[in-house]
Order: C-alpha cells, then structure tokens, then sequence
C-alpha cells in the first residue's frame, strides 16, 4: 500500500474535521462506505463535539480499528483484541505528541503548543498504516 498521509492532508483542507480526514482516507481499507463514516465520525471534530477532549485524529484512527478488526454484532467476541489495537494506537500516538487530548495539543490553557491539527492528522495517518494497514 502507498501512504495516504498526503490525502488525510487534503481532506482536512477541504473542510473535513480531523477525525473525517483520517477515517475517510482509510475507509475502503476497512471495509466502510466513505460517506457513512463521514457522518459518524463528524461529532469527534475538535476533540469531541469541540469540547478539547480526545484528539479528532487518533478517534478517527480507534473507529478505523473497530471497523477493521470487529467480528460484528451477530459475533462480539473481538472487543479485547480491537482495545488492544485501540490502546497501541493511543500510547503510540501519546509518545509521538505528549497527549492524545485536544485542547493539550493545542495548547489551550498552557499556551504551548505541542502539535498542530494537521501534525495530529498526520501522525495518526502514519500509525494506522503502521498498526492497522501494515504499511
């Protein structure tokens, strides 16, 4: 697979929220129609529903691991094996940026900066074709 980090980049250009970059970029490779995870991933923007929580990004990049591991609702017996998944992706992306929060990344109260929106993109872009897409 080539990369798609120059893609999350471009959608996130265009108006998409960080989550909607990085899970739109990756959809196909995880079995999902484009504009379904569009919708579902819209209220993650600006680290959840724009209240400084988790990083749109890395939530963008944990819905891609449910969608590429889960066995589905007539099965649930993938739940550890995709929080496993989940939690490498988050202490990952955690060592690359001191935080998976928003407003900690951006420096909300700190007023320092520890990385941008499109750095976050980019970094859970990396990560997922790592992790997930064995890139």
């Amino acid at each position: 697979m080539d990369t798609r980090i120059e893609e999350t980049l471009e959608k996130h250009k265009k108006g998409y929220n960080c989550a909607q970059a990085v899970a739109c970029t990756y959809c196909d490779l995880a079995g999902i129609d484009e504009e379904l995870i569009f919708k579902l991933t819209e209220g993650f923007g600006a680290g959840m529903g724009s209240m400084g929580c988790t990083c749109g990004a890395v939530s963008g990049a944990i819905a891609l691991a449910g969608m590429k591991n889960s066995k589905g609702s007539g099965n649930p017996t993938s739940k550890a094996e995709t929080y496993q998944i989940s939690k490498k992706i988050l202490k990952k992306f955690e060592e690359m940026n001191g935080s998976v929060v928003c407003k900690e990344l951006k420096g909300i109260d700190t007023k320092k900066v520890l990385r941008s929106c499109d750095g976050c993109i980019q970094d859970a872009a990396k990560i997922i074709e790592e992790i997930l897409f064995d890139k």
